[in-house]
């Protein structure tokens, strides 16, 4: 049984990341002002969750997505601009955070992996098809 604690301690860690506290006040609940809304929603969509990395934060479904949420429409409604809460997101969490990361040394990774891969994936069809005939 030993020989299974780790295996089974790591099977249970993401059940073990949920937290039992409820979620941010506007997580979840849209602003009053349909204007303001608006404005969140484009932002929480341009931001990209940090736990799921796949998703923005509007579309996940993770705690910190949810506070980043509400972070976003808080600042929203007490009126500062999209652009001022994205930059104190990125001064924050990197610029990993936003689906459209500005060039960089340290982005060119994220902006030089699809063309790379492409061609990689370009080179290995060439072969493949030169090696059938």
């Amino acid at each position: 049984m030993k020989r299974f604690a780790p295996l089974l301690l790591a099977l249970a860690t993401p059940a073990l990341a949920e937290t039992p506290l409820p979620p941010a006040r506007l997580a979840d609940t849209q602003l009053p002002d349909p204007g303001r809304e608006a404005e969140a929603k484009t932002l929480m969509q341009s931001l990209r969750c940090l736990v799921c990395q796949g998703q923005s934060i509007a579309d996940s479904d993770a705690d910190m997505a949810g506070d980043m949420r509400a972070l976003v429409r808080t600042r929203i409604q007490a009126g500062e601009q999209p652009d001022t809460i994205r930059r104190w997101l990125v001064a924050r969490y990197g610029e990993y955070v936003s689906y459209d990361p500005p060039w960089s040394w340290s982005t060119a990774p994220l902006w030089l992996a699809p063309l790379l891969l492409l061609g990689l994936g370009g080179a290995v069809a060439r072969a493949s098809f030169r090696r059938r005939r």
